[in-house]
């Protein structure tokens, strides 16, 4: 699995290089600004992009404008940003496309290495990894929308660990109740944002994407 990595910080940047070596995973390009970051992930169009939200020249948003960028010129390129704080616009703008498997990790959390790697992984199989702080943030901040109050305080638990890309036994094992109560509070998140079924679209994503974005009418 390729892996074009952004972080503009050396020792960082060389300590993630090895740990995913170590997993298996082949780094294509390690670019330390916006620009090069862009012209990596065109040129070499990889498997997943592990990207530091804020790079040279601007220290700013370079990283995610880049990955944005790149994303805009290959639909669905898997893209996990790391970040130093939650912030708000950063997790909407990436998710905003809905397409292909994103992620947002505080850089807290690169220091669990099973969780990251876990999290690299799950993003370049067209998953979400979303970090619990992240997803805690956005829940708070969008509680006045209708499609929040439609769903009860434990539908809301079940959205957030569906977030982090937990499976259905996953959720039931963290939330301590059956996998039969987690489906059906799926099936009831499913309603009341009114994602119907279809064949192809995963609908715990599209579900995740509604909640966070404020993208599902009320």
């Amino acid at each position: 699995m390729r892996v074009v990595l952004a972080e503009d910080l050396y020792l960082l940047r060389e300590g993630l290089t090895r740990l995913l070596e170590a997993h298996g995973f082949t780094i294509a390009a390690a670019v330390e600004t916006g620009p090069d970051l862009l012209a990596a992930l065109l040129e070499h169009r990889p498997d997943v992009a592990v990207v530091d939200v804020r790079l040279p020249p601007t220290l700013t948003d370079e990283g995610l404008q880049a990955a944005l960028a790149a994303r805009r010129r290959i639909p669905g390129l898997p893209v996990l940003v790391l970040s130093q704080h939650v912030q708000q616009l950063y997790a909407r703008e990436l998710l905003a496309d809905g397409s292909g498997g994103v992620g947002y990790l505080l850089k807290d959390r690169v220091f669990n290495a099973d969780q990251f790697i876990d999290a690299v992984r799950r993003v370049a199989a067209g998953g979400m990894a979303m970090d619990p702080d992240v997803i805690a943030k956005l829940l708070r901040s969008s509680a006045r929308s209708q499609p929040v109050q439609r769903l009860s305080p434990r539908e809301r638990e079940v959205l957030s660990l569906m977030a982090e890309g937990c499976s259905n036994s996953a959720v039931a094992a963290r939330l301590l109740i059956s996998d039969g109560a987690v489906a059906k509070h799926i099936a009831n998140i499913f309603t009341k944002l009114e994602l119907a079924p279809a064949e192809d679209a995963n609908r715990r994503v599209l579900a995740v994407l509604a909640h966070l974005n404020g993208v599902a009418e009320g």
